[in-house]
């Protein structure tokens, strides 16, 4: 089995700030923490330098990497639309505390975000940074794309109902009133924005990703 690679997490906003070599010991710091600012990053020369910055200058600014394809796979997959939009969600645990946001394709500019949640899961907060992605979209009357890496989110909103495992109770009932309003949105408004699959394969996480994984 191959060994997993070591990651480096940056704790900008939290119980305690700084550089942790774990994300067991990462997590301590940022769970249930309100405004918590956290990213992972390869090298702890990568790290120590973000340390120092602002947080804003690395959330959401992912590079995408790319991996070795055949020239026939590459061909069939292409390359991304960079005038687009990219959207993604992160939760520590599952359910877990949930946020997600949509940045600019190219230069993975944050546009919007939600959360942090309490007790959420990975698809409905992909779905939520869907619709939210359409109606940011449609509110400015862009004809750009929305990229997510979420099957599953996609197909909740091309049939407009979700199919989640996550009970609603007195701590997920914000977060259900979140999704009432989407699929509300969603039945109410036409829109002629392509919602399109990201190809992590080709293209190496999408730009949107927060970079904890």
């Amino acid at each position: 089995m191959a060994k997993k690679k070591q990651k480096y997490y940056v704790v900008w906003q939290g119980r305690k700030q700084g550089v942790f070599t774990t994300w067991a010991d990462c997590e301590a710091q940022i769970k249930g923490f309100n405004g918590a600012k956290y990213k992972s990053f390869l090298t702890l020369n990568e790290a120590e330098n973000a340390f120092k910055g602002k947080s804003n200058d690395y959330i959401g600014k992912n590079v995408p990497k790319k991996i070795q394809l055949s020239p026939l796979e590459q061909k069939n997959i292409g390359t991304p639309i960079w005038n687009s939009l990219a959207v993604d969600a992160a939760c520590s645990g599952n359910p877990g505390v949930l946020e997600y946001q949509g940045v600019d394709t190219t230069s993975g500019r944050r546009l919007f975000k939600g959360g942090p949640y309490l007790e959420g899961t990975v698809n409905i907060g992909e779905f939520l940074a869907l619709v939210h992605g359409l109606a940011y979209l449609k509110n400015i009357n862009s004809t750009i794309p929305i990229y997510s890496d979420s099957k599953t989110a996609m197909a909740w909103v091309r049939n407009k109902q979700i199919r989640t495992n996550l009970v609603r109770k007195p701590t997920t009932e914000g977060l259900f009133k979140l999704v009432d309003r989407a699929l509300v949105w969603l039945n109410k408004n036409k829109y002629t924005t392509k919602v399109l699959k990201w190809e992590t394969k080709a293209w190496g996480e999408i730009p949107a990703d927060f970079g904890r994984k």
